[in-house]
């Protein structure tokens, strides 16, 4: 049946009349492989960069007539540019905002918790100046790693809790394209519905808003997707998504310092950002360029976080520092930004995660919870620091 549809798909394309008159995008071999997965359809167009604005309606038409298709629910479709080697390139301006956001009410976080601006139609450290924001959004936070495996999405998501439970509307948006986890970390298997054949519905969880390529293809299904296909995807699911009024969204964005990074860094007004590590020194040499990644590109840096900092095993109480102790904290103070705490190596952090049950909405007053609280509100105190400074990046255009 796939089959079936993707020849359907190009025959669809090729009786397009493309833009710029050279004949139509099949047969000149400007349509990328067809990838369906759970009746949605992934491809993309190879323009050259100077016509993707031409493009861009003849974009949106395909997305239209491809989701409008026998079998098919709903397309994404991204226009991607080859470019010679050793040419500058510029990131395409992010789609015009469609209105200023008006978040709809005051949050009363805890005590010992600092925000500010969700009822002032800005979050704790407002838009910067020449990234359009997301309607509805107030404050945008990317939780990221220098490298896998130091357990960043299960943070970003306990973070998000932790917001939430300090009195925020908070929104998690998985960044991931190539792992997603955060489907699994909140046991979510419902398919995202559309608003209007377009703008997709975010999932809910626990109070949070979620939204996830995880949910939009089967958990075994790779993606094998270039760095163009993937800028726009993330593109798409942040601005594309009916995420309504949040004080917070939360981005867990994949490992390490490519696209996706600075896909977000240039396109989205970002409040700062997140390094979660382990203690050892191999992890904290890649969260070190990761910070530095964050400095480039002028997105403030609210703090690290140490996971898996220490284990207490539970038959007898003692401690141990399996990866070391204290990396992250002493990495902090080095290089100058704050330390938002540790968390444990801790069986019951890993069994409720695997089952989708997150500690912090689970088990709220347990020590477990109450680490990733402080983290949530130490995060939020940095981000009225960063307000209280006035800092803005500016336009960034990569080489």
């Amino acid at each position: 049946m796939s089959e079936d549809q993707k020849q359907a798909i190009r025959a669809m394309l090729a009786a397009m009349d493309a833009p710029d008159g050279g004949g139509d995008v099949v047969s000149r071999g400007l349509v990328s492989e067809i990838f369906i997965a759970n009746n949605k359809a992934f491809f993309s167009l190879t323009v050259p960069a100077e016509e993707a604005e031409r493009f861009e309606p003849f974009r949106r038409e395909a997305e239209r007539r491809a989701a409008a298709l026998p079998g098919l629910e709903g397309a994404m479709v991204a226009l991607t540019a080859e470019r010679a080697p050793g040419a500058a390139r510029s990131a395409p301006p992010p789609p015009p905002a469609r209105g200023p956001a008006h978040p709809h009410h005051h949050p009363h976080p805890r005590p010992g918790a600092t925000t500010s601006g969700p009822a002032e139609g800005r979050g704790p450290a407002g838009p910067r100046p020449g990234k359009p924001g997301i309607p509805g959004i107030a404050t945008i936070v990317a939780v990221a790693s220098g490298k896998g495996g130091v357990g960043k999405s299960t943070t970003a998501v306990n973070i998000a809790l932790g917001a939430a439970r300090l009195g925020l509307k908070v929104g998690l948006l998985d960044a991931d394209v190539y792992g997603p986890s955060v489907p699994r970390l909140l046991n979510l298997k419902d398919k995202p519905r559309t608003a209007d054949g377009r703008r997709m519905i975010p999932l809910d969880a626990y109070g949070l808003k979620a939204m996830s390529m995880g949910l939009l293809v089967e958990e075994d299904t790779p993606m094998i997707w270039r760095g163009p296909m993937v800028m726009s995807a993330l593109t798409q699911m942040l601005r594309e998504v009916e995420w309504g009024q949040l004080d917070l969204l939360v981005v867990d964005m994949p490992p390490g310092t490519g696209d996706a990074q600075l896909t977000m860094a240039q396109q989205v007004p970002l409040a700062g950002a997140v390094i979660v590590s382990t203690p050892q020194d191999l992890a904290l040499i890649d969260a070190r360029k990761g910070l530095a990644m964050f400095r480039k590109v002028e997105v403030p840096v609210l703090g690290i976080v140490e996971n898996m900092s220490y284990f207490i095993a539970p038959d007898t109480g003692t401690r141990y520092d399996i990866f070391g102790h204290g990396g992250a904290r002493a990495e902090a103070e080095k290089l100058g930004v704050p330390f938002l705490g540790e968390v444990p190596l801790e069986m019951a952090i890993r069994e409720s995660s695997d089952a989708g049950r997150p500690v912090v909405a689970t088990d709220p007053d347990g020590p477990q919870a109450r680490a990733y609280l402080d983290i949530a509100a130490g995060m939020l105190r940095s981000i009225e620091a960063q307000k209280q400074g006035g800092s803005a990046g500016p336009r960034i255009v990569f080489e």
